[in-house]
C-alpha cells in the first residue's frame, strides 16, 4: 500500500462545488490524518478513507496544520467517535485549537466585519458565527520546527508561519514530498500563497512559500489544489 494517500473531499459551499485534500500518512505503527475539514465533515472523511481501502478505525493520530475551520472543524467529531486518536499540532497553534486563546481568524473576521459594506454584512456575521461554533479540542502532542517522526518512512515538521503564526507543513523524506497545508496552494499548475488577503502576516507567508519551493521536493500535496509533481514547466512561482 502507498504510504501517502491523498483524500478528495468534494462538497458544496455556497453555490460552488469545492474540494479539499487531507492526507493520510501510513506506517507500521501509525495512520496519521493531516487536517480534517469543516464541522460536520466526519461522514465525508470516513467515506473517502474507506474508498481508499483504509479502515477509519485504524487512525492513530490527526495532525492539524493550523486552526482554520476548514482544517480543524471536524476534529471534535473525530475525537468523540475515535477517542484513542492523538491530536498533534504546533506548540504555537495549540492554545487556539484547544480554545485557550481566541481564534485569530475570528479576530480578523470581526475586524473586517466593522468595515464591510451593508450588502455584505450578513455574510460577515454568518462567517463569524460559523467560526464561533468550531469546537475546541485538547492537544495530545505539541510539535515544533524540526521535530521528526517515522510516519510514512520519515516525516519532519517544518515551521511555515504567515497564513497563521503557528502554521506547520511536513517534509516526507522517503518520497521527497511536502504536505503544505495552507502555506501553499496550487493555481494554474504553480504553487502560490493561499488567499493572500487573509494571511495574518503576508511577508512571513511569502518567506514560507519560498522556503517550501527552495526545498525542491518532487511532489507537493496541497490542501487546496491537490498534488503538484515538479517538472521543468512548473518550477512553481517566483518570489518577490
Amino acid at each position: 500500500m502507498n504510504n501517502i494517500v491523498m483524500l478528495d473531499i468534494n462538497f458544496e459551499y455556497g453555490n460552488d462545488m469545492q474540494t479539499i485534500n487531507p492526507v493520510l500518512l501510513i506506517s507500521k505503527n501509525d495512520v496519521v490524518l493531516v487536517d480534517c475539514g469543516y464541522p460536520n465533515f466526519l461522514s465525508l472523511l470516513e467515506d473517502e478513507i474507506k474508498l481508499k481501502g483504509i479502515d477509519p478505525n485504524s487512525l492513530t493520530k490527526v495532525l492539524i496544520t493550523h486552526h482554520d475551520d476548514d482544517h480543524m472543524g471536524a476534529l471534535s467529531e473525530l475525537k468523540e467517535k475515535y477517542p484513542n486518536i492523538k491530536v498533534v499540532a504546533s506548540e504555537i497553534d495549540s492554545d487556539y485549537i484547544s480554545g485557550e486563546k481566541k481564534s485569530l481568524r475570528l479576530e480578523q473576521a470581526e475586524e473586517v466585519l466593522k468595515d464591510l459594506p451593508e450588502e455584505q454584512k450578513q455574510f460577515g456575521i454568518e462567517f463569524c458565527e460559523s467560526l464561533r461554533k468550531v469546537k475546541p479540542v485538547n492537544i495530545d502532542i505539541m510539535v515544533n520546527d524540526g521535530d521528526y517522526f517515522d510516519w510514512a518512512g520519515g516525516c519532519q515538521v517544518i515551521s511555515t508561519p504567515g497564513h497563521m503564526p503557528g502554521h506547520i507543513s511536513l517534509y516526507l523524506k522517503e518520497t521527497n514530498s511536502i504536505i503544505t497545508g495552507d502555506a501553499a496552494v496550487i493555481e494554474n499548475n504553480k504553487l502560490v500563497i493561499a488567499n493572500p488577503q487573509f494571511a495574518l502576516d503576508i511577508e512571513l507567508a511569502e518567506k514560507s512559500l519560498g522556503k517550501l519551493i527552495s526545498m525542491n521536493a518532487d511532489t507537493y500535496y496541497c490542501y487546496h489544489g491537490g498534488k503538484l509533481v515538479r517538472s521543468a514547466e512548473n518550477i512553481l512561482c517566483p518570489i518577490k
